[in-house]
């Protein structure tokens, strides 16, 4: 606190004029220092809105990509069935064709089997025709030969 000379009508004027006065400026500095400070609050609540928003936005960003990330790990767990899939239904297909394929491979063994013992018969036949037909054929020359003889 402040004390002030005493004078003839109380306080000294020019001394509680200069203390008021000195009063008054540092009032208006206190009031320029809290305009300025509640400036810098202003201003910080701006940017707290603003990282609050930031920060909803990341987190839903976030959410997003933690979506992404399980659709994406979904996608390769359905990719790995379908492929495993498909690799079971290739091998049951294959072994099917494989099957097929011996089936065909026997029957045409059984046919070409078939058509040679077919061909051996016709050729023992054709064989047997050409005897027959010779003897034949030689008998009637010695038919013609006795015809011969005969006329003779």
């Amino acid at each position: 606190m402040e004390k002030f000379n005493r004078t003839l009508r109380g306080y000294d004027p020019d001394e509680v004029n200069s203390f008021l006065d000195n009063v008054i400026s540092r009032v208006e500095q206190m009031v320029l220092e809290i305009d300025k400070k509640n400036a810098v609050i202003k201003s910080l609540k701006a940017e707290m809105k603003e990282v609050e928003a930031l920060r909803e936005k990341l987190e839903h960003y976030e959410k997003m990509e933690d979506t992404l990330n399980r659709a994406i790990m979904m996608a390769q767990k359905t990719s790995d069935q379908l492929k495993i899939a498909a690799h079971r239904e290739s091998e049951v297909v294959m072994n099917d064709a494989k099957k097929n394929a011996n089936r065909i491979v026997n029957e045409a063994l059984m046919r070409a089997e078939k058509i040679e013992n077919e061909a051996m018969t016709l050729k023992r036949n054709v064989n047997i025709f050409k005897r027959r037909l010779k003897d034949i054929v030689e008998a009637q020359l010695e038919v013609i030969e006795e015809i011969d003889k005969v006329e003779l």
